[in-house]
C-alpha cells in the first residue's frame, strides 16, 4: 500500500509514469523502509495503468474493511488523560513542537 501511495503522490506531482527513483525519493523523505524487490513488483503491476483507475478499482475492497478500529482508541486515550492529569498539556506541547519544526523539503524536486 505504501508503494502505491507514493506512486500516486509522484503521479499527482506531475510524473505521468513514476519511476523506482521517484517512489524511493518520496518514501525516503517520509522515513519509510523500502523493500526494493517488493517495490519492483508493484511498479511492474502498475506499468501501463492509470493510477486513478487502479485506486478506483480497489476502493470497494477498502470500503469492505470498514473503519471500526478507530472508535476504541478515543475512550482509551480519554481515560488515560483523565487518570494522568497532565496528558492533554503534554499533547498540546508536542503539537507546538511539531508546528515549529522547519518542514522545508521538496518531495518531487
Amino acid at each position: 500500500m505504501k508503494y502505491v501511495a507514493a506512486y500516486a503522490m509522484a503521479n499527482l506531482g506531475g510524473k505521468a509514469t513514476p519511476t523506482e527513483a521517484d517512489v524511493t525519493k518520496i518514501l525516503d523523505a517520509a522515513g519509510v523502509a523500502i523493500d526494493k524487490d517488493t517495490l519492483k513488483v508493484v511498479l511492474k503491476k502498475l506499468e501501463g495503468k492509470d493510477v486513478n483507475e487502479v485506486i478506483a478499482s480497489g476502493l470497494d475492497k477498502l470500503e469492505s474493511l470498514g473503519g471500526g478500529g478507530g472508535g476504541a482508541a478515543a475512550p482509551a486515550a480519554g481515560g488515560a488523560a483523565a487518570a494522568g492529569g497532565g496528558a492533554p498539556a503534554a499533547v498540546e506541547e508536542k503539537k507546538e513542537e511539531v508546528e515549529e519544526e522547519d518542514m522545508d523539503f521538496d518531495l518531487f524536486g
